[in-house]
This record gives C-alpha cells, structure tokens and sequence, in this order.
C-alpha cells in the first residue's frame, strides 16, 4: 500500500469525523477508500454511457437474437447487484 498525506481544513476534519461516527468506517483509511471506489464506479460508468451513446450515434444496427437479450438482461442483473450493495454498505 501507498501512504497519502493531505491537509485539510478543520471543517472538512470534522465531517469526516462524523462519517467516521455514524456511516460504520473502521477510520480514516477506509472512507477515502469507500470515496476513491465510488469515483472510479462513476467514472467507468460515465465511460460505458458515452461509449453507448457513441455507438448508437454511428446509426450500426445491434442484432436482437436471443443471446443479445440473454447478455442485456445478465449485465442488468449484475448492475442491480453491484447497486444494492452500494446501497447497504456504508
């Protein structure tokens, strides 16, 4: 692991001491950890949708067979799952 030092004002201090209190992180560590995970969770995101826009702005046909579908509804799932436990951890 790397160590990262970074100043913060004592409002910002106390915030996260707070979340620290009241959200279930074991310390300091682990939140940033939790905010660094989230960011890059939104980042791909933000990746795959313009990756899809870009993909259906070129106008290519996608074939529906039943794979297709079977594949959607799979990575569907996933993504609900992936959600959900965003929801319930801290």
């Amino acid at each position: 692991m790397t160590t990262v030092t970074i100043s913060l004002p004592e409002s910002l201090r106390v915030f996260i001491d707070e979340q620290l209190a009241t959200k279930g992180y074991g310390n300091v560590s682990e939140y940033f950890r939790s905010l660094l995970r989230e960011a890059q969770e939104r980042e791909e995101e933000a990746r795959l949708e313009t990756l899809l826009v870009e993909g259906l702005a070129t106008g290519g046909d996608i074939p529906l067979t039943r794979e297709f579908w079977s594949d959607l509804k799979a990575e569907a799932v996933d993504l609900a799952r992936k959600h959900q436990s965003r929801k319930k951890s801290p």
